[in-house]
């Protein structure tokens, strides 16, 4: 099932939650709202699930217009962040429990538990009371309740924000099969840009209850719309200065010239013993972390005094031989400019 939002604006009180609104998202593709705290994210994803209501706007599935349409009517899976079972039942009636309200057959119910149970890797667990269960198998048992009445949406909220970074990381991989394997129209909230990019085919990203960017995870990432998208997307060195001939000169402008920010993620940067005849800055390490895949260095450059963060691989790292005093130089591999409405 499709979904399209149209100019959806929804306030709470004097508080503006989100402000115009609008997306679409192609049948059987998983999206990520992807934003921090207050983007509106989950304001909207409650808009589509039809436990909200718009002020403005209209929400349309597969063509019609399904805005005032209870969420009972809505045939929506919900996955919440905190699980929402029933502590009381243990995991078959906990999946049993939404199909006996709708009044399906006892044995199609024990039958699509079952399939559930195989669905989710929790065979044999179905005599389990919740508190028995690990935070990521719960999680598992509540995505699974959402899908028993075979909804034609399922919409999740942080649905892996209680868990730990090794669990998240392993429900991440297993969602994006799971859903490989069904297809059904899926659309997740989240603050975690590993989480989003991973799992989804497209990216929505929120901020102060407006769409900044959509696209796919790559696209969103090589191709920020503007400051708050590259900024968001994981670390970046923001620099002042100008371009030049298509290169960015680290340096104040002179007029008439306009200022220019120049955003360059740690990766972007390389480091030289020596200037070699590219635009560059003059830097001293104040701190090296070679553990794991990459060598973190932490530089001051020598002008501004302004802290530079450097990614480097293993072999480049060795290479230097960088110490904690020594004076070299940074130039760009890759750079964004943002100067006020322009960018490139």
């Amino acid at each position: 099932m499709s979904i399209s939002i149209h100019g959806v604006s929804k306030h709470f009180g004097k508080f503006k939650a989100l402000d115009r609104v609008s997306l679409d998202i192609a049948t059987g593709s998983l999206t990520a709202l992807l934003g921090p705290s207050g983007s509106g994210k989950t304001t909207l994803l409650r808009i589509v699930a039809g436990l909200e209501t718009p002020d403005a706007g209209t929400v349309h599935f597969a063509g019609e217009d399904a805005t005032r349409r209870s969420a009972r009517e809505r045939n929506v899976g919900f996955v919440f962040q905190h699980y929402a079972l029933f502590r009381h039942m243990n995991v078959f009636e906990n999946l049993a429990f939404g199909l006996r309200v709708r009044r399906w057959p006892r044995d199609r119910v024990k039958q699509r538990v079952h399939e559930l149970l195989q669905l989710i890797q929790l065979a044999g667990l179905e005599k389990r009371y919740p508190s028995q269960l690990s935070g990521g198998q719960r999680q598992r048992v509540a995505l699974a309740r959402a899908l028993a009445p075979e909804p034609k949406l399922l919409l999740l909220d942080e649905p892996f924000g209680a868990l730990d970074a090794k669990v998240r990381q392993e429900l991440r991989v297993w969602l994006r099969r799971l859903h490989d394997d069904l297809h059904v129209t899926s659309v997740f909230v989240t603050h975690d840009q590993e989480e989003a990019f991973e799992t989804a085919d497209q990216v929505v990203v929120m901020h102060q209850g407006r769409v900044e960017q959509i696209g796919t995870p790559a696209h969103v990432f090589e191709h920020p719309a503007n400051p708050f998208v590259m900024s968001f997307l994981g670390n970046v060195n923001i620099f002042h200065g100008r371009i030049h001939e298509g290169r960015p000169l680290f340096e104040k402008p002179e007029p008439p010239a306009s200022p220019a920010k120049v955003y360059i993620r740690p990766h972007e940067l390389e480091i030289h013993r020596s200037a070699n005849g590219v635009p560059s800055l003059r830097a001293k390490v104040v701190h090296v972390r070679p553990a794991g895949a990459v060598a973190k260095v932490q530089l001051l450059a020598e002008e501004s005094e302004a802290l530079i963060n450097v990614d480097l691989s293993p072999e480049s790292f060795a290479d230097l031989a960088l110490q904690t005093g020594d004076l070299v130089h940074v130039s760009p591999k890759n750079y964004r400019v943002f100067e006020p409405d322009y960018s490139i």
